[in-house]
């Protein structure tokens, strides 16, 4: 296996931290994997393809994602037969609490994460559930493979406790340094994203990578499940320096410009899901099949409605 051997044989310690963890249950592990084994992820990470860039608009974005993580070469096909092997699913289900983990062999929304200069990723809670197998979504493992790089740059992970309450939120803020690992679980209120990446003049030529891969179950306790939904984000609140009186520079009217107009694309993409979700009931409800049914049924409707 090419985990640290210190960390298979720490699991107990390791599922202590985990449980403790604030804002929510989550574990950073610096040298996750075998040194050697790191590099090679490291040197046969993908080039940027704007081919794997295209965003909800179908427009090509500053972040590339490749679920397909076995055609990418010989490291990565041994970290897919990593993330399957019983022994490691059984070491993350140990150090999590959760039993009879599933390795997603399609990678739905994982596989390897670029992101350049200028990308940031609004705070959200994943999708809960499997969109092909219908399994409950319960861990994600990111594997950072960044060569150098400094908190001052952004792009560090954030863990929050509560984003629509700025005032009560806490957070926790992990550097994406080479070879360090976070898993945490996705609940409802496993906030977390990251801040604008702004890489010096002399740094163009980096980017933030990583390897992000997600565990399900087929089954999940009853007061933890919720009704499937996507991603649901929240945008980021107004910088706090702006106060009334304070006089606004330059760059405080772009800011505020790229705010408004981040979430006026957020009301739109979600104005467009919701044509077409209610396009795809329509299509469902007028079908003809659909009226006689409401026809023939109308008398336990009328009754169900008289005693309630």
């Amino acid at each position: 296996m090419q985990i640290r051997q210190e960390h298979l044989t720490n699991a107990a310690e390791l599922a202590r931290e985990f449980q403790i963890a604030k804002p929510f249950r989550h574990l950073v592990l610096d040298n996750f994997l075998d040194e050697e084994f790191c590099k090679r992820l490291l040197n046969e990470f993908p080039g940027f393809d704007k081919k794997w860039a295209l965003n909800e608009s179908g427009l090509v974005g500053r972040k590339a994602a490749i679920p397909d993580i076995k055609v990418i070469g010989p490291a990565y096909r041994e970290f897919d037969q990593l993330m399957q092997a019983n022994d490691f699913l059984q070491f993350m289900g140990k150090v999590a609490g959760i039993d009879s983990l599933l390795y997603d062999a399609q990678y739905v929304g994982g596989g390897t994460h670029e992101n350049l200069d200028g990308q940031e990723l609004d705070l959200h809670v994943d999708f809960n559930f499997h969109p092909k197998k219908v399994w409950h979504r319960r861990l994600n493992l990111i594997v950072f493979l960044n060569s150098v790089w400094e908190p001052s740059w952004g792009g560090c992970l954030e863990l929050h406790k509560d984003p629509w309450n700025p005032e009560a939120d806490e957070c926790v803020t992990v550097v994406p340094e080479l070879n360090r690992a976070v898993l945490f679980e996705t609940t409802e209120s496993s906030w977390h994203g990251f801040r604008k990446i702004t890489l010096p003049g002399d740094r163009q030529d980096l980017s933030r990578r990583s390897l992000a891969v997600y565990f399900y179950t087929k089954s999940r306790p009853v007061e933890e499940t919720a009704v499937p939904h996507a991603t649901v984000y929240v945008p980021l609140p107004l910088p706090k320096h702006l106060q009334a009186g304070y006089t606004l520079s330059k760059e405080d009217a772009d800011v505020l410009k790229e705010l408004f107009d981040r979430r006026n694309g957020q009301i739109r993409f979600l104005y467009e899901r919701e044509l077409e979700f209610s396009e795809a009931i329509y299509a469902l409800t007028g079908s003809l099949s659909f009226r006689a049914g409401r026809l023939f049924t109308w008398p336990a409707r009328w009754l169900r409605d008289q005693i309630r």
